[in-house]
């Protein structure tokens, strides 16, 4: 899901059995790196769940947020000046951000 041509919303990256009904790993990278190359940055809103950062090129950012639950003031802004910084350095730089499910989080 698109919310401006410069945030994408989705849901978890995943590999295995969990491939079958979750973004497949491999397939998010591709798109990625052939709509983005080079430009995009991954924000890992699941505290639950972590993967091999090299599928993005090591761009990916981690804020540890509990499923259900409103993040902390101190996450919301370390994550808000992240993706600021990140945005500004070019204006063809895109975030993709996700949670678990990709729309709770």
């Amino acid at each position: 899901v698109f919310f401006t041509d410069r945030i994408i919303a989705m849901s978890f990256p995943s590999s295995g059995k969990q491939s079958f009904y979750r973004n497949p790993i491999e397939e998010v990278a591709r798109f990625l790196d052939t709509k983005h190359a080079d430009h995009y940055k991954v924000y890992n809103l699941c505290s639950e769940k972590g993967y091999d950062p090299k599928y993005f090129h090591y761009r990916v950012e981690r804020i540890f947020i509990d499923d259900h639950n409103v993040p902390a003031l101190q996450d919301m802004l370390k994550f808000t000046a992240s993706v600021r910084e990140w945005m500004s350095q070019d204006e063809k730089n895109i975030i993709a951000i996700h949670c678990k499910g990709g729309k709770g989080r």
